[in-house]
């Protein structure tokens, strides 16, 4: 199966997003955000929005819906929204204006005088760093790991030994997860019940939340998302439309729709945070690699609640060497939240960690690429457990080829009025999975059922379901029907982490050999078409002694209209076996105008070993699109934060992001081998790793066309306008 199943109604206009939902009585509601980093609300004046055509409720901290204190098992201690006086950013939900139509509510909510008693802010990542704090545990270890070979006092010490050294600071933005479907809910309720129809990455998940902070049973709560209009981690959690939605329909009796404008969701929901990293590498002169140091700051709200792991999604794992320390701090601001974002650490670890080896390369006067094979890990430092399957080399060596890296010029060449590079850079993301519920249904006209409680976010999990239920059945795709995005469906595994293939993969092969042994059974007891026979089971027929019977018939005939099973997978004894994660090696070529210094990517290649690939067209589209994102990283996006605190850039017109123009000719290969240590399916994420390294090799590049360094992203034209 090659075509998306969701393509066509997507195409055609006929999918349902959580906007698209229209119920008689509806209301709308629209969020009042705060005009202060930090402070605290001492009054609210609603009267003028209350009394404006069509309001019908204005809710405050002086007036708030009804929430309760909530812990996610993803999220944490969840935010109530309207439940605290205290300023902590700006463009903090401060208050919900509901109406008539959705004109009235914003209209409406330009009326309401707010008053604050002001108090300094802390905006600024640079100023921040003298107060940075020690990171939470990351990625299951200490903020700071050391690993140090016998006889080395420090790392300090093992970098003095080094031959060659090379130490510097990097750099990177706010990012926006800029999504093309706006945070946004619909809220319905008949009785106790609650339907809410809001995109989200895990229905169930979802279910929960909303059922914690509405004080109710998980049971009474449906949430329904079959279409999310792009997600990327900033929809992991329930958003304050969806919590403000439910609780104002619950008080008013009526259903109510509530969506963020665009420049809204800069600040109403959280993004990646920028980060500082200083990296010291240190080599002996063929370049074996003795010492690395990768100390990162992360950008944290004051809530602490999330930081970029960038340290510990790279340098803890990339490169075999003899020491190794990492550093993981955090640098509370007035800023809003951070939270997942695709590749959350390895995204931006990457751009730092690889620019730096690129930057060593060039001082060892040695190949990038021949750098990078000579130290390329066979575990973790410092961790006993060896990567499940490993082909990093190949891919180097098949991009290498197919990019035409041999006519590489260590200081690039001249096209015209256009300075051209090439630039190269590793990516790893880790293998996961997550815990998955499966359920199939086989159906006496001889079709299948495939559904789980998880979403597809744009990845094109709803079509991997079929092809791995027909796969696990034995029969065409065309007879099965995929099912997602509702929490009354077997609780699937979130689709984030580059998981979703491998958890609900697993599942669905252990639901369907436990459904064919049931239907096997069944098939041969007294009474049944094949009684006191031997049955097996082959491309959807049932096989005796003297013929054989589609499942479908075989329902029929012991009068069963249909047959189910559920399958449940997660992470078990393999974990403690083996390290896992999918490789890449990207490469890019740039095009830097001489005088205005322009830059202009014109081709990428990635080159990744993600296991096996279940669906190569839906693969190379979510590594291409993920490569699309390092360049974006690399040259356009970045959050500006005013000293106030104010978003200066918080719409698609200032907030920059790459247009066909910007993105020339995409290549994507594979190097496929089935990773069946990691899971029955074979398969590893690659929904993630596309984004992983290719900023840096846009920077690479970039330093190879003009011989400038540039160690901050998004790289500006002033950074390349030097003497």
């Amino acid at each position: 199966m090659s075509a998306r199943l969701d393509g066509p109604r997507k195409v055609t206009g006929q999918a349902d997003y959580a906007l698209d939902r229209t119920f008689p009585g509806m209301l709308y509601g629209y969020i009042v955000l705060s005009t202060i980093a930090h402070g605290e609300i001492t009054a609210m004046d609603v009267t003028a929005a209350k009394s404006a055509p069509g309001v019908v409720s204005v809710y405050s901290p002086f007036d708030p819906l009804e929430l309760h204190p909530y812990k996610s098992q993803l999220m944490g201690d969840l935010w109530l929204p309207l439940h605290d006086r205290d300023v902590v950013f700006y463009g903090q939900p401060i208050g919900l204006v509901v109406a008539e139509t959705f004109e009235q509510a914003r209209d409406a909510a330009g009326l309401i005088e707010v008053s604050y008693q002001e108090k300094p802010a802390l905006t600024s990542m640079e100023d921040g760093l003298a107060t940075a704090e020690d990171a939470p545990e990351s990625r299951g270890s200490a903020p700071s790991i050391e690993v140090l070979a016998d006889g080395v006092e420090s790392i300090a010490d093992a970098l003095a030994r080094s031959s060659v050294v090379v130490s510097e600071t990097y750099r990177t933005a706010t990012q926006n997860h800029a999504a093309m479907e706006p945070h946004s809910a619909v809220a319905k309720w008949d009785g106790g019940e609650l339907t809410l129809y809001s995109g989200n990455q895990a229905s169930y998940l979802q279910a929960m939340e909303m059922a914690g902070v509405l004080g109710i049973e998980p049971s009474a709560v449906h949430a329904v998302n079959p279409y999310v209009g792009g997600a990327f981690g900033g929809k992991a959690g329930t958003s304050a439309p969806g919590m403000l939605a439910a609780a104002a329909a619950k008080a008013l009796d009526r259903p109510v729709k509530c969506a963020l404008t665009r420049e809204q969701v800069f600040t109403a929901t959280a993004n990646r945070p920028a980060t500082v990293q200083k990296i010291a590498l240190g080599a002996d002169r063929d370049g074996t690699l003795i010492a690395v140091q990768h100390d990162s700051w992360s950008a944290t709200s004051m809530s602490r609640s999330f930081v970029e792991p960038t340290s510990h999604g790279t340098s803890r794992e990339w490169y075999a060497t003899q020491n190794l320390s990492i550093s993981q701090k955090m640098v509370p601001l007035h800023i809003p939240p951070g939270t997942f974002m695709r590749a959350p650490g390895e995204a931006s670890g990457s751009f730092a960690l690889e620019s730096a080896i690129d930057e060593l390369a060039i001082a060892l006067e040695m190949d990038p690429i021949e750098l990078r094979k000579r130290n390329s890990s066979l575990a973790p430092p410092g961790v006993d457990l060896q990567w499940s399957s490993k082909h990093l080399d190949e891919c180097y060596e098949i991009g290498a080829q197919r990019f035409g890296w041999a006519n590489r010029s260590p200081r690039g060449h001249v096209d015209g009025d256009w300075l051209v590079g090439m630039g190269t850079a590793t990516a790893m993301f880790p293998g996961l999975r997550f815990p998955a519920t499966v359920e199939i249904v086989l159906n006496a006209d001889g079709t299948a059922d495939v559904s789980t409680g998880g979403a597809d976010p744009g990845t094109g999990l709803l079509t991997v379901l079929a092809t791995i239920g027909a796969e696990s059945l034995d029969i065409d795709p065309e007879r099965v029907t995929p099912h997602l995005g509702d929490s009354r469906f077997a609780p699937g595994g979130m689709s984030g982490g580059s998981t979703a293939t491998a958890s609900t993969g697993t599942a669905i092969m252990l639901a369907a050999t436990e459904l064919l042994d049931e239907l096997v059974a069944l098939a041969a007891e007294p009474g049944a078409p094949f009684e006191g026979e031997v049955v097996t089971y082959a491309e959807g027929l049932l096989h005796g002694n003297h013929g054989t019977m589609p499942f479908g018939d075989l329902l029929r005939a012991i009068g069963r209209e249909s047959l189910s099973a559920k399958g449940s997978s997660a992470p078990g004894e393999e974990m403690t076996k083996h390290s896992f994660s999918s490789f890449g090696a990207q490469f890019c070529e740039v095009r830097v105008h001489r005088l205005t210094r322009e830059v202009r990517v014109s081709r990428m290649l990635g080159v990744f070993d993600g296991g096996r690939i279940i669906n190569p067209t839906q693969a190379r589209s979510q590594l291409s699109g993920g490569m699309i994102w390092g360049v974006s990283a690399a040259l356009h996006e970045g959050l500006e934060v005013e000293p106030s605190g104010r978003p200066a850039n918080a719409d698609f017109a200032s907030y920059l992001l790459p247009v066909n123009a910007d993105i020339p000719e995409i290549d994507v290969q594979f190097v496929e081998y089935p990773d069946t240590l990691h899971n029955a399916v074979g398969a590893r994420g690659v929904g993630e790793i596309g984004a992983v390294g290719m900023a840096a090799a846009v920077a690479n590049a970039v330093c190879n066309a003009t011989g400038i360094r540039v160690r901050s992203i998004p790289i500006m034209i002033e950074d390349l306008l030097v003497e």
